[in-house]
């Protein structure tokens, strides 16, 4: 989509102190480690299996980044678990413009009053924390108030495939505190219940205003391109002994075929000495099967690049912390991306992970491939 620069919001000129609007969805996220591939009417499912909320960390990297911008700001919020004592912890004193109906059960028409909040303060940008859900409650109630305040996303669910979101948590807080320009961008949603099932149905739900800016993420491609021997380079070189921890996509899908199974086309498969140790695994399957050698084998997301982060929270810090990592991507997919970036929640490890990193390409050819935060 070509980009169409705009000025940003309209009396930013004459106003001393940009209004930036904060909401977080404190439940976005919290079925990606537990293997749900999403929390929408899955919540109580995801606390049953052990889940823990997400969202408010990822909401805590994004204020902090805003704030230490050093930028005149004024933010307002919603009340607590969605915003208020978040922004305070990270050094704003924010303005409360209401609260949810039920602290203990927040919902999408929580989300929905607070954007109706905001826009009645009139607000420069509302950053909100959450996923495609979030996104489209955000796009969809300024549809209907036929509003163009600027939206950006601090990236904190399962399904990221909307291009409204920041590339990171920093980077959003970053993004809010120093955009000049705007652009239309869409906001898509999936069917979690058929994602879940192994399919992906995608859909636009809205166009959404958003800041230019080079750390927003570009929206989610769902195509492989020919990986055959890619996948046969991997099944030759795999070692008796070593646990293979399987990522998703159609990429490392081809793998899993190569090894003589039907995988998990978008979850997590645990593989040793010929036989499927857990299929469709949460982070909690994964440590377990994992033995004293282990490889993750994962590809980057078409068009946003990450290895990790997206659509793969199982693969938890704590998991990769305890393998080696085989990137593999087609050279078609590379060509596309430029660099890879991860996004695992964990800012040590990120560090870690960056830089040059050799990726398979094929049957036996590797690239260097530069990884960024």
């Amino acid at each position: 989509m070509a980009r169409s620069r705009v000025p940003f919001a309209a009396g930013c000129v004459t106003r001393r102190m940009r209004r930036i609007a904060v909401v977080v969805n404190p439940i976005a996220g919290m079925g990606g480690r537990v293997g749900l591939k999403g929390t929408d009417g899955k919540v109580e499912e995801a606390r049953d299996r052990g889940a823990e909320q997400r969202a408010p960390d990822r909401a805590e990297q994004a204020l902090t980044a805003l704030h230490d911008m050093g930028a005149a700001i004024e933010l307002l919020t919603y009340g607590d678990p969605m915003g208020v004592t978040l922004a305070r912890e990270t050094g704003f004193d924010p303005t409360v413009v209401g609260s949810p109906n039920d602290p203990e059960r927040t919902t999408g028409d929580d989300t929905r009053a607070a954007v109706r909040a905001f826009v009645e303060a009139g607000v420069d940008c509302i950053l909100f924390v959450g996923g495609d859900g979030t996104a489209v409650d955000v796009a969809e109630t300024l549809n209907e108030l036929d509003d163009e305040t600027p939206i950006l996303g601090v990236p904190a669910g399962v399904k990221v495939y909307s291009s409204v979101f920041g590339v990171s948590p920093r980077a959003a807080g970053r993004i809010a505190a120093t955009f000049s320009a705007t652009e239309p961008a869409e906001v898509n949603d999936i069917d979690e219940d058929a994602f879940r099932g192994g399919e992906v149905v995608t859909e636009l739900r809205a166009v959404a205003t958003v800041p230019v800016a080079d750390q927003r993420q570009s929206a989610k491609q769902l195509g492989g391109g020919t990986v055959e021997t890619l996948a046969e380079g991997i099944a030759e070189s795999v070692r008796e002994g070593v646990t293979y921890v399987l990522g998703p996509g159609s990429t490392v899908g081809a793998v899993k075929e190569r090894l003589g199974f039907d995988g998990t086309t978008l979850g997590v498969d645990v593989w040793r000495d010929g036989e499927v140790l857990v299929r469709d695994a949460a982070e909690a399957d994964i440590l377990d099967a994992l033995g004293e050698s282990n490889v993750i084998v994962v590809s980057p997301i078409g068009g946003q690049g990450f290895v990790f982060g997206r659509g793969n929270q199982q693969l938890s810090p704590a998991v990769i912390e305890r393998c080696d990592i085989e990137v593999v991507a087609s050279r078609r997919k590379l060509d596309e991306l430029g660099s890879l970036r991860v996004d695992t929640g964990d800012s040590d490890l990120d560090a870690s992970l960056t830089g040059w990193l050799q990726v398979r390409v094929g049957r036996y050819e590797r690239r260097l491939v530069e990884v960024v935060e």
